[in-house]
């Protein structure tokens, strides 16, 4: 079994509350989940306007579906309209 963990940071610089963040945030969430069947959270700065820290989680069969899983989520966050990325790590845990 293999586990891969990309944490994104992004700026959210038009918004001007909470609410337009969570609008954000739930729209990729949802648009990362339908479309790469990968789980998604937010698991950081939730009381920042301006500021969102995502978790995103990938179960698969081998390393290097992984990663490229995972590269292709990362392109689709890389080239988001309402936000910017600031920051990724990307992990990549291999179990017996």
């Amino acid at each position: 079994m293999v586990i891969g963990v990309l944490q994104i940071e992004l700026s959210i610089e038009g918004a001007a509350s909470l609410k337009d963040k969570r609008r954000v945030v739930l729209s990729l969430k949802d648009r990362l989940h339908r479309e790469h069947q990968v789980s998604v959270a937010e698991i950081d700065m939730q009381d920042v306007h301006r500021t969102a820290v995502l978790g995103i989680a990938l179960v698969s069969t081998s390393v290097p579906h992984c990663q490229s899983m995972l590269d292709r989520v990362l392109d689709k966050v890389r080239f988001g309209r309402d936000y910017v990325l600031s920051d990724h790590q990307l992990e990549i845990l291999s179990g017996q």
